[in-house]
């Protein structure tokens, strides 16, 4: 090898040891990884730029955006009121088919973020024993299509770059459809293994609101029962803190003071009884911001405000909005508001201001759950535009063999042309660290072939392996991309796999297509660890599961997935 090749080889090696050691800084160690072959001229600009507009990355970065408008809909929050209903087996029964079925059209993180609250809030299943499947189930519908998972258009867009067509819209459905229904009998199997919630789960899914007592205000000098506190609307005073001192729990004949920090648990909708109270000010009222118009939302895995507080997240600043309250699903918060460390899956309750909505770093940080602000719910005939206007596109694409990107041109022409979509919304939308990702990949794939390692590969699979080792490295690649899935999550696994796997079938002189999808349905086995995916780090974190319920779920789940596709690749993409 020329000291090119090893420099090359280095970079990529380091990329994978970074995307294992820093999984929150994806985007930044294959930015990295970029730069690096920018600065040895391994790879050009006009490359790279070239890899940014590849037709199969703006046919994703495009979905993305239009599926915008479907989550605005009320239509997943329809769903899941007829879901949750009547028996519970025909319930659960019911809430994994529809998850399992919308998956494979709309964005999984999107339809498991809409369920998660009134699964948790459901009389009918034991929500543990529904939230782990949901998040299978998302994963296994994603695999049926096209779009139906970001993992399946990142590697269609690496199969365009290397000069191949792209990929059928249920290319993968033979294969995803037999891996699907055997693990879904095997979910269903595995539901009465799974913890049971906890008493002290239900009993902690009330916000956590902070009010202050001003200098006027009517309280000072009263007890806690003199004031009526204790008998306030599904509001319930949990702590007082003084002085820097926590008083939990509070005794009825406990006296208020000046500058007291209440701490209040309960239903969030009645935080407007704490205002009959003269003197007695909200976190929220500090910003000026308390109205009736709340919004309550979800913190997303990407967002830069995990693990820091809100006093120094700058909130208003950033987002137009003040905390009114949060929840933490299984956790009881304590303390003060402002010094509560935020994480991935905390609801939060927000009083916004009226630019709250132009904010372009929204869908990077939250799942916006409510209905209470109209400008997030489409309803009449927008709402009708987005549906049909979505049916369309796909089932022209499908009917009329018109490329993907086409009709989701026109679709999203027609959503900003009825203003069912703004282009602040689309700022908002745009997945920039999703064009980053796959750019860079393309990138590294582009620079590998530049300095002809590619080509060596090539050579070693050809001369090193016989036509009888091909189904092996079949099983290798598919296996290889699974623990990379676990390690750095699917996106990153199909984008690091696949120039190398490409090489690999080209040396064995066989068609590249098994490898393809050996590639695409291994990235998206992402089972055993709840930080490999998106929806496995939102139900881990509402149900308070152990890390252990994912191995022992997830293990059972892989192994059948894996028999299924492993024996059904062959079939339908022979050698």
């Amino acid at each position: 090898m020329s000291l090119e090749q090893i420099t090359v080889a280095v970079i990529f090696i380091l990329t994978v040891a970074g995307l294992i050691k820093f999984q929150q800084y994806g985007v930044r160690v294959f930015a990295c990884s970029t730069l690096a072959c920018l600065a040895i001229s391994a790879v050009s600009i006009k490359q790279v730029l070239s890899n940014a507009v590849n037709l199969g990355l703006i046919t994703l970065l495009l979905l993305v955006i239009c599926a915008f408008s479907i989550e605005r809909t009320r239509f997943l929050r329809k769903l899941s009121g007829y879901l949750l209903n009547g028996h519970s087996g025909r319930s659960t029964i019911r809430t994994l088919l529809a998850t399992w079925f919308a998956s494979c059209f709309l964005n999984n993180t999107a339809v498991v973020a809409t369920l998660i609250s009134p699964i948790k809030n459901n009389a009918v299943v034991d929500s543990n024993k529904l939230l782990i499947p949901i998040s299978y189930v998302a994963i296994l519908g994603g695999t049926l299509t096209l779009i139906g998972t970001s993992t399946n258009l990142i590697v269609n867009s690496m199969l365009i770059e290397k000069g191949e067509p792209g990929l059928d819209f249920f290319a993968f459905l033979p294969v995803g459809l037999s891996a699907s229904l055997a693990c879904f009998f095997t979910v269903v199997l595995i539901i009465r293994f799974l913890p049971p919630a906890t008493k002290k789960s239900t009993q902690i899914a009330d916000y956590f609101l902070e009010a202050k007592v001003e200098i006027d205000s009517e309280l000072i000098g009263k007890t806690v029962e003199q004031n009526n506190l204790r008998s306030l609307d599904s509001l319930f005073l949990v702590e007082i803190i003084r002085d820097g001192r926590l008083i939990s729990p509070v005794a009825p004949n406990q006296i208020i003071r000046e500058n007291d920090k209440l701490i209040f648990s309960g239903d969030v909708k009645n935080v407007h009884a704490l205002k009959q109270f003269k003197g007695l000010k909200l976190f929220a009222d500090a910003e000026g911001l308390l109205s009736d118009n709340l919004t309550e939302v979800m913190v997303k895995p990407s967002s830069s405000l995990a693990g820091r507080t809100l006093k120094y997240a700058n909130f208003r600043s950033k987002f137009g909005a003040a905390v009114v309250a949060i929840r933490r699903d299984g956790e009881r918060l304590s303390g003060k508001l402002g010094e509560v460390k935020i994480k991935v899956g905390d609801f939060i309750v927000l009083a916004v201001g009226p630019d709250f909505v132009k904010r372009t770093n929204l869908s990077k940080n939250f799942f916006i759950l409510s209905d209470i602000k109209a400008q997030y719910i489409l309803g009449g005939m927008k709402e009708k535009i987005a549906l049909f206007g979505f049916f369309t596109a796909i089932s022209s694409s499908l009917l009329f063999s018109i490329p993907l990107l086409n009709c989701l041109l026109f679709y999203l022409a027609t959503l900003i042309f009825t203003n069912s979509l703004t282009v602040n919304e689309i700022k908002r939308r745009l997945p920039i660290d999703l064009w980053v990702v796959v750019t860079s990949a393309l990138s590294l794939a582009t620079t590998l072939e530049n300095v002809g390692i590619s080509h060596l590969i090539t050579e070693i699979a050809g001369q090193g392996l016989s036509s009888q080792s091909v189904y092996f490295a079949l099983i290798g690649t598919f296996l290889i991309t699974l623990v990379f899935t676990e390690l750095v999550t699917n996106n990153a696994a199909a984008a690091l796999v696949f120039p190398l796997v490409f090489s690999l079938a080209e040396g064995l002189g066989v068609s590249v297509m098994p490898f393809v999808m050996a590639v695409a349905f291994g990235a998206s086995a992402s089972f055993i660890s709840p930080y490999s995916y998106q929806t496995n780090l939102m139900v881990f974190n509402a149900g308070q599961y152990k890390f252990v319920d994912f191995i022992k779920a997830g293990i059972p789940i892989s192994i059948v997935y894996s028999v299924f596709v492993l024996l059904t690749i062959p079939l339908f993409f022979p050698f």
